[in-house]
Order: structure tokens, then C-alpha cells, then sequence
């Protein structure tokens, strides 16, 4: 929990510098977080690149590394259509759109806002960072108790990226290449299942 505390400790203080505009304008006008996801990602495949164990996880899973998207898909529909009975205010539709986010809050808050206005979206958003935020913090539970596949799941898109470090932390490297690969078919699903849900 120490190293998930610390990494939520650097998203806040992040928000607390940016509320307070105590970087200089030129850390304000340029996204260097995109930097810092490329030498992440150069990172991680060096790591896959020289774990064996990790290319015969691949090897070995063949056409079942489909299924761990494929359960997230069907995991968070179920989810979030469950939650939906309770929220007066939200149709079964609108849950189902902000789950099909999983976790890509920036792109699935502005398609959401967008086709079905700001405050929803605005849900969206919240709802997203919520399930980032609980699988940076609850990543060692998750691998303890449920299964080396239930961070990646709860990551969602996420785990290509941003939850990517703590996945591969406390589940192994040689999970890496499942979580990337999961986390990359939820995120090109993530603009054509909000737009499906909310137009059609």
C-alpha cells in the first residue's frame, strides 16, 4: 500500500501545483506527460524484452489473452448496470456509457459530454479517475486475493499505461505484456462503445 499511497500522493499534489499555477507557464502550455508515457512504455518493453517467463506467459496464453478485455467489456456492463438500479437520475443507458470508459476519463468524459451534455460527463470523468485512482491504490488486495488478472481488469484501459507500473509491480513484469495488450483494446473501444451506447 506504501508505493500505491505515494503514487496518489504525486496525482494530488500534481492538482494542488496546477489549482495554484506554481510551475512556470511553459509546464502549463506543454504536455510533458506524454514524455514521461513514451521512457514508461520504453521502460516496460525493455523489462518484457529480457524476461523469458514473459514471452512464455504469451506463448502459453495464445488466443485466452483475448478473454481479459473480453471479461473487462462484460465485467463492467454487469457492474455498472447493477449500480444503475440504485441511481434515480441515471438511466441504464448513461451508466452503461460512462462504464464503457473504462477509465479513459479525458476521451469518454468529452465524447459523453458531448452527445449527452456536461453533466454527464462531468460523471464520467469522475467516475474514470475513481476506477485509476482504486487500482493504483488497492493493486496489492486485488493481486492477493482475486488473481494476478483482477488488477489488469480493474485498470481497464489503463493498465497499458498510467496503472501499468503498479500492475507489473505487484503481479510480475511477465504480466506486462497482457496488461499493454488489454489496456490498448479497451482504449480503440473506448470512442466506438461510448458513441454506440448513447446514439443507437
Amino acid at each position: 500500500m506504501k508505493d500505491s499511497l505515494i503514487i496518489v500522493g504525486f496525482f494530488v499534489l500534481g492538482i494542488f501545483i496546477g489549482l495554484y499555477h506554481l510551475l512556470p507557464q511553459i509546464f502549463i502550455e506543454t504536455d510533458f506527460s506524454i514524455y514521461a508515457l513514451y521512457i514508461l512504455m520504453f521502460l516496460v518493453g525493455v523489462g518484457i524484452g529480457t524476461d523469458k517467463k514473459a514471452w512464455e506467459i504469451l506463448k502459453n496464453a495464445k488466443l485466452k489473452i483475448v478473454l481479459v478485455p473480453l471479461t473487462v467489456i462484460i465485467g463492467t456492463a454487469i457492474g455498472v448496470s447493477i449500480v444503475s438500479i440504485f441511481l434515480k437520475d441515471i438511466s441504464l443507458r448513461e451508466s452503461l456509457a460512462i462504464g464503457a470508459g473504462y477509465g479513459y476519463y479525458s476521451l469518454s468524459s468529452i465524447f459523453i459530454s458531448q452527445i449527452s451534455g456536461e453533466a454527464l460527463g462531468v460523471i464520467a470523468l469522475i467516475s474514470n479517475i475513481s476506477r485509476e485512482i482504486t487500482t493504483l491504490l488497492v493493486t496489492p488486495i486485488f493481486a492477493r486475493y482475486f488473481g494476478k488478472i483482477a488488477p489488469i481488469a480493474s485498470g481497464g484501459a489503463t493498465s497499458m499505461d498510467s496503472t501499468l507500473p503498479i500492475i507489473t509491480k505487484f503481479v510480475g513484469k511477465e504480466y506486462a505484456i497482457i496488461s499493454v495488450f488489454s489496456g490498448i483494446v479497451l482504449t480503440i473501444l473506448v470512442p466506438f462503445a461510448v458513441t454506440f451506447i448513447l446514439k443507437f
